[in-house]
């Protein structure tokens, strides 16, 4: 335990000390953040805790860019090399990525809060609660699959060809910068299956209706489990020097920490409520926008 915060500490001074940290995780969230509010909001100031909440899971999601460049950059440097000099394991390094992530992205969610609150008048912090467990849940889940990623690719063109992909499909395909009720139909089935889908929800509903945490199973199901499948399959292919090669076997099985999404994703499609839900949060907000201009008698 004692290396594992040893070298949390020092994975966030080496990551601190990168200027694009900064870019990346704090000004173009931020960024976001007015353009979104900006665009969405338009007098309806209950829509701010709709478009933070799309904004947070954005932030969250950008974590699996972080930790799968990162740790490629460090492999092809040379830093896990001495790393493993220490001697640390596999076990600990990753844990260490995960956790500095995690104790760097926090303070970005509370200035996003705090801005929300002082600029646009945010007027319902929500389930406090339940943001904290969705975003830790999701910054666990997609850390680890940023791992999963670094693990794989043998170089940084190779790891930004695969981010910008799966980047793609976050960004347009699960609700994050586009409601999704207003999506088509199939895009609403396909958003199911992907797990950004279950941050923004998960976020809306509990910014929102301020559900409970023991409500959202499908979200905390599928972020737990992918997490954990995760986590063990990125210790299992772990690579410490760039020059070491991974089979194509191992590839096919860092895949299978999508299992969790596909199984959920088949449910909610043929059983759920998940879309449903989203429209009736969205619904209510167009309900309070309609209320806050109705004149007056």
């Amino acid at each position: 335990m004692n290396n594992t915060i040893a070298l949390t500490m020092s994975r966030m001074r080496l990551v601190m000390r990168n200027r694009a940290f900064l870019f990346f995780s704090l000004i173009m969230p931020m960024a976001y953040l007015i353009i979104a509010v900006e665009v969405f909001v338009r007098g309806n100031a209950a829509m701010v805790s709709y478009v933070l909440a799309s904004v947070l899971a954005l932030t969250v999601m950008g974590t699996l860019w972080g930790m799968s460049l990162q740790l490629v950059m460090f492999r092809e440097q040379g830093i896990l090399r001495r790393f493993r000099l220490a001697p640390v394991g596999a076990g600990a390094m990753l844990l260490s990525s995960i956790l500095a992530n995690y104790m760097l992205t926090i303070p970005t969610v509370l200035i996003q809060f705090i801005f929300a609150r002082w600029v646009f008048h945010l007027k319902d912090w929500g389930n406090l609660w339940g943001v904290f467990v969705i975003l830790t849940l999701g910054i666990a889940a997609f850390g680890a699959l940023g791992l999963i990623i670094a693990s794989v690719t043998n170089s940084m063109q190779e790891t930004q060809l695969i981010n910008n992909a799966v980047w793609f499909a976050l960004l347009f395909l699960s609700g994050a910068t586009a409601p999704l009720p207003i999506m088509p139909g199939w895009v609403q089935n396909i958003a199911l299956f992907l797990p950004g889908t279950y941050v923004v929800m998960g976020l809306e509903r509990v910014m929102i209706s301020k559900a409970s945490v023991w409500t959202l199973g499908p979200h905390v199901i599928a972020l737990v489990a992918c997490g954990l499948i995760a986590f063990f399959l990125s210790k299992q292919i772990f690579r410490w020097d760039p020059d070491d090669k991974i089979s194509r076997k191992a590839k096919l099985w860092a895949v299978s920490c999508l299992i969790p999404f596909l199984l959920v994703g088949g449910y909610e499609w043929k059983f759920g409520n998940l879309k449903h839900e989203a429209t009736v949060d969205l619904q209510s907000l167009e309900r309070s926008a309609m209320q806050d201009h109705a004149p007056q008698q």
